[in-house]
């Protein structure tokens, strides 16, 4: 049951104040926009696909509000009361707030649209829209932040694999992905070939790699410079 608009300024209440993962790997759904009946009606319309909301009188609440570990999106209005969306658009980034942004206004125009388009904004409606309009928009929002943090799990996972390695194993992992043979490596870094051999081992069974191509993919993920030392 959709609550009445007395009680849409926040659904804080349903899972409380703790940042954390949702019961269920749940999506959530940010909403500022100063006009309370909207909020009531986004409130609702996101809750009825089993979505969690958290709706904002202003961009100061939403910053000040612990954010969940889960795929979101954020829908923002253009003009808020004494604010510009465009410009809490720009300060959102500063601050570190990633989500894709799905922009409503009731004075939208061309030029606002492209402006908040090239900053970044997923989308952008007109008061007022359509429900199933608004909800495809909202899932192809939280499908993209999702392929978003999975990425960056997966590049913190990487790093981490990365950290393990030896100053040593470091060395020879650069050079086995700039396509350097063993026997190369051991003339380049002044080390037996068997030496070679066992930091090579060392760093496919760190870097949880079965094969060279997947060594160099993950190289390439880490920014790691590729190119063979030019000979002196």
């Amino acid at each position: 049951m959709v609550s009445g608009p007395s009680s849409t300024s926040t659904t804080r209440s349903e899972e409380g104040m703790h940042p954390g993962k949702l019961p269920g790997g749940r999506s959530v759904v940010y909403v500022i926009d100063d006009d309370e009946s909207i909020r009531f009606v986004l409130n609702g319309l996101v809750r009825s696909v089993g979505l969690h909301v958290e709706t904002f009188e202003s961009p100061k609440d939403f910053l000040a509000f612990p954010k969940y570990d889960a795929p979101s999106c954020l829908i923002l209005d253009v003009r808020l009361r004494g604010e510009s969306g465009l410009a809490f658009q720009q300060e959102a980034q500063q601050c570190g707030v990633r989500m894709p942004i799905l922009f409503i206004t009731a004075h939208g125009d061309i030029e606002m649209t492209v402006k908040a388009m090239k900053a970044g904004a997923l989308d952008f409606f007109a008061k007022p829209f359509r429900d199933q309009d608004m909800l495809d928009a909202i899932a192809h929002a939280l499908k993209r932040d999702a392929e978003r943090r999975e990425s960056e799990h997966a590049l913190a996972t990487l790093r981490e694999a990365y950290d393990t390695l030896t100053q040593r194993e470091r060395e020879v992992m650069k050079l086995v992905v700039a396509g350097m043979l063993n026997k190369q490596i051991a003339y380049e870094l002044h080390l037996s070939e068997i030496t070679v051999k066992i930091h090579r081992g060392q760093v496919m069974k760190k870097m949880g790699s079965r094969s060279l191509p997947d060594l160099v993919r993950k190289a390439e993920a880490l920014g790691i410079d590729q190119k063979q030392p030019s000979s002196n």
